[in-house]
């Protein structure tokens, strides 16, 4: 089992979650509900890596951390 990490936000002119996943080229989804966007990204992501090769795969990014930085706006 691998643990990958994605990104969500939510969209605010449609109210959607948006995910995507940093360095797995394709794997990004959207949804209504977080549980609905947990399942979505589960699939996209176990048929992104499908594709991959081994040494790709090898290669993904490792998660560190978020970071938030406060700016004038």
């Amino acid at each position: 089992m691998r643990k990958i990490t994605a990104y969500i936000e939510k969209d605010p002119e449609t109210g959607m979650y948006v995910a995507i996943v940093p360095g797995i080229s394709g794997a990004h989804t959207q949804a209504k509900t977080l549980d609905e966007l947990q399942k979505n990204l589960k699939e996209v992501i176990e048929l992104c890596l499908e594709e991959m090769s081994p040494e790709d795969r090898e290669k993904l990014p490792e998660f560190v951390g978020v970071q938030q930085v406060e700016v004038a706006s």
